[in-house]
């Protein structure tokens, strides 16, 4: 803080000075003046102004010029670039100042000193007396310098036209003093006067109390009022344009507050906003929202009808409000709680599936006795083309109420189910409320497609945004980012939709219950076909029912031939084209006989499919294949159902390693390792076959199809079969399958999807499956149709496997599904046995004692 402030300069009149007899001559200017530092702007001679001294140093060098000194007058000096203190030496000031004569003092509360002071003359310090304890020079005074000429005239002229101008739109320049520059003694007080008024900064300050010459103060003075004009000229441009727009939009305002009132008393319609406001307030209050849902939205609304049209606010608090009056907070549809009712729907829309109707007539029992129950989240796990898809609509039809579908597949941002925060342009809600929002009712059924094809990114995990969703314990208030506010999710049934788990994280799928859709027998597939597929396909090309006809056997070798997959949809795809070719023939058969109607229905049998889809894609090809020992049919699951696969086992000179090839996972290793262990072992133990046998021989396991990963423990027996097979020569018997996971101790151990492996074996043409024992107990939940022309086993160690597989003399085989059990001949028995001692080569067992296999 500065010693001195100066708060208001205020001009004296000459009049006024001489008569009080303020500007003194001369002669009467004291030789020697204490010396004040000043850090402010500079009072020019003529001039009245307040000083406020706050450091003690200088408010006792005060009280002494007041005291000793008759003349009351002291010298005040600019710093050069330090802030005024006690330690301020002369060094420290310009040496060009003014002296001042004290009018007033007056001793503030705080203690410091105020003063009213009036400027006396220029002057220059001509030398330094003291220091200490106060500062005291010796002055020397300085006149100005004013030439006489005609420039002279016109340069001040100008300066005073160009103060007339500003006054007119600065402050500073008041008619006080206007009339202080007419009264002016002379033209270096009327310069002193406008530099004054100008305000200027403390370097041009002193630069021009240095400058004595009239002429040369009028030029600078000159520059900086032009300078000041034109910031001026900008000023007042930017305040008439200012008020030129206030005033229109003051104008407007009135204008439509008026039409308002005079619309209101004609009963005319209401304005856009008006209007907007009105019906966002009759569509809140019919919404039936929670009390505290409601107080936020009608806070929006009073937040809306502020607003001006014009700001970006506007169009974003109308759509929030949109959005908040659309979604059914209170909207239910009633459940249709009749069970055969909804087991009618079922089954006129879906063939088999039995599992997701007897849960969803469980649910209707449920919701029949429980007005309130707990929340479903149902997920469907099955291979393509099953109806996973199409049960959600007819649960939907069945329980009366609404459905809507939206694919969670390839989605990687969490906002997506969440929404977006309505800070962002273009803010949104998730898919959640807007799936909600578009089924138009709070317990609607909502499906999730694809919900295992779920992706993930620096944007988020949207398989973690939908933990809140589908937790009955947690949806009830689930909170979109973009609602802001939670609403109620537990009424809807969410149904999910997946073709396998693995890619389902754990924590979503535990939210979930899955119910298995494994695929359809070929029995299933056909009649769907007669009854759904065939006419809806028919229909969709413009032919009716009676002008093609697909005979039973046609289509069954449609579906054995072209299309071997758990659903229906490649199904559905060779009828269209079969259907597309029977409409080009219909409409060049109308065209060649001129008439509009052909005279017979065109018939497709199992004979022209070569015409109507070409080539096979597809041949029971497990005889085939098994044409060398080595070669063994097994069964797999993959995500798109059953399949068979292939193991072909070759020996060669080597070192005795087992060489993989097929693409085979970490798991299928292990458990070709396990099978060459236990099959070395068995070797060593019947035949006495040493570990130097294997030293010159590799063995090399293969499973075609090598372009496509293969994984999983259930191709065991399968290897291992194979494998021993090989090494003894013996042929693997044809069309007979197996699967089981096979341990060091030569136990079969179960495994899953037998289901969907039994669906393949019984496509590809196999007659026998091989089973593990403990998967016995599966086959509750496998239709009768399924199992139909299979013969199964049942084994607990690979050592029942062989016996099945290889062409070998068996002792005792148990059939799965009848009821008596088939045997060898006991002198059979007897005979291999004993032949089996002697070391002789064991027979083939005869045709009669195979029949079982055929």
């Amino acid at each position: 803080m500065s010693d001195a402030k100066s708060e208001k300069h205020l001009p004296a009149s000459s009049e006024e000075s001489v008569a009080s007899g303020l500007v003194l001559p001369d002669q009467i200017l004291p030789p020697h003046v204490f010396a004040l530092p000043m850090n402010q702007a500079v009072v020019y001679p003529t001039m009245m102004a307040p000083l406020l001294v706050t450091i003690p140093r200088y408010m006792e060098m005060v009280e002494l010029a007041l005291s000793k000194h008759p003349s009351r007058t002291l010298a005040l000096l600019l710093t050069r670039d330090s802030e005024v203190n006690e330690k301020t030496s002369f060094s420290d000031l310009h040496q060009v100042g003014v002296v001042v004569k004290i009018l007033k003092r007056l001793k503030m509360p705080d203690g410091s000193v105020s003063l009213l002071v009036h400027s006396l003359k220029r002057f220059r310090v001509k030398s330094v007396l003291s220091e200490e304890p106060y500062l005291v020079v010796e002055p020397e005074y300085l006149d100005d310098f004013i030439e006489k000429s005609d420039e002279f005239d016109a340069l001040s002229r100008l300066a005073v036209a160009l103060v007339k101008q500003l006054s007119e739109v600065n402050p500073f320049f008041t008619d006080e003093m206007r009339m202080a520059m007419l009264n002016a003694p002379n033209q270096g007080t009327v310069s002193d006067i406008i530099a004054f008024a100008l305000a200027l900064a403390k370097s041009e300050a002193q630069d021009f109390l240095e400058t004595l010459s009239v002429k040369q103060r009028f030029e600078k003075l000159i520059v900086m009022l032009r300078q000041e004009k034109n910031v001026a000229d900008i000023q007042k441009k930017i305040t008439d344009d200012v008020n030129t727009k206030v005033t229109a939009l003051q104008r407007e305002f009135f204008l439509k507050e008026q039409l308002k009132v005079i619309k209101k008393e004609l009963g005319l319609e209401e304005e856009g906003r008006e209007k907007s406001s009105r019906s966002f307030r009759e569509r809140l209050e019919a919404a039936g929202m929670p009390q505290d849902v409601k107080k936020v939205a009608f806070e929006e609304l009073s937040k809306f009808e502020t607003i001006s049209e014009h700001s970006p606010e506007y169009n974003l608090t109308r759509t929030y409000l949109e959005t908040l009056c659309s979604l059914p907070w209170s909207v239910e549809t009633t459940d249709n709680l009749d069970l055969d009712h909804a087991q009618g729907v079922l089954d006129e829309q879906h063939l088999g599936l039995e599992k997701i109707k007897e849960r969803i007539i469980e649910f209707i029992a449920v919701r029949k006795l429980q007005s309130t129950p707990r929340g479903s989240i149902l997920c469907l796990v099955g291979p393509p083309g099953v109806g996973k898809t199409s049960i959600g609509k007819s649960v939907a039809e069945a329980l009366g109420r609404k459905f809507y579908r939206f694919s969670l597949g390839g989605m990687r941002d969490e906002a997506e189910i969440k929404g977006h925060r309505r800070t962002y342009v273009g803010a949104l809600p998730g898919k959640i409320i807007q799936a909600v929002k578009r089924a138009g009712s709070k317990n609607a059924v909502i499906l999730l497609d694809e919900i295992d094809k779920l992706g993930q990114s620096f944007q988020g995990d949207p398989s973690s945004a939908l933990l809140e969703v589908l937790d009955p314990e947690q949806n009830v208030s689930f909170t979109d980012h973009y609602l802001d506010l939670p609403f109620d999710l537990s009424k809807v049934l969410f149904i999910a939709t997946a073709n396998q788990t693995a890619s389902i994280p754990g924590p979503l799928l535990d939210r979930m219950e899955l119910i298995e859709l494994p695929g359809y027998t070929l029995e299933e597939k056909e009649d769907i076909a007669v009854r759904h597929i065939i006419p809806k396909e028919l229909k969709s090309s413009g032919i009716r029912p009676s002008q093609v006809r697909i005979d039973r056997q046609a289509l069954r070798s449609i579906m054995q031939d072209y299309s071997r997959e758990p659903g229906l949809r490649t199904l559905q795809q060779l009828v269209n084209r079969i259907a597309r070719k029977a409409a080009t023939r219909l409409v060049r058969s109308e065209k060649g006989s001129g008439r509009r109607k052909p005279t017979a229905p065109i018939r497709i049998g199992a004979e022209d499919l070569l015409e109507w889809l070409g080539p096979k894609r597809f041949y029971n090809e497990v005889a085939e294949r098994i044409t060398a020992p080595g070669v063994v049919t097994g069964l797999a699951w993959t995500a798109l159902g059953g399949d068979i696969l292939f193991i072909e086992a070759a020996d060669l000179p080597g070192s005795g390693q087992l060489k993989l090839t097929g693409q085979m996972g970490e798991v299928m290793t292990e458990s070709a390792g396990i099978a060459w262990t236990y099959v070395k072992r068995k070797l060593a133990a019947e035949l006495g076959v040493g570990q130097e046998y294997f030293k010159d021989r590799d063995l090399h396991l293969h499973i075609p199809a090598g372009a496509i990963p293969k994984d999983g423990p259930s191709a065991g027996i399968t290897m291992a079969s194979a494998l021993y097979g090989l090494l003894t020569g013996l042929q693997s018997r044809p069309k007979v399958a197996m699967t089981g996971e096979l341990s060091l101790t030569g136990r079969v151990l179960p495994v899953g999807g037998i289901k969907e492996k039994l669906l393949a074996a019984k496509r590809a043409g196999v007659h026998t499956v091989i089973l593990p024992k403990l998967n016995q107990k599966d086959l509750f939940e496998v239709p009768e149709q399924a199992k139909q022309g299979l013969n199964l086993f049942f084994v607990n160690s690979i050592e029942e496997v062989f016996p099945l597989v290889l062409e070998l003399p068996v002792q005792k085989l148990v059939k799965v599904g009848r009821r008596s059990a088939v045997t060898l001949r006991a002198g059979e028995k007897s005979k291999n046995s004993s032949k089996g001692k002697k070391g002789a080569k064991a027979k083939r067992p005869s045709k009669r004692s195979s029949n079982w296999l055929s």
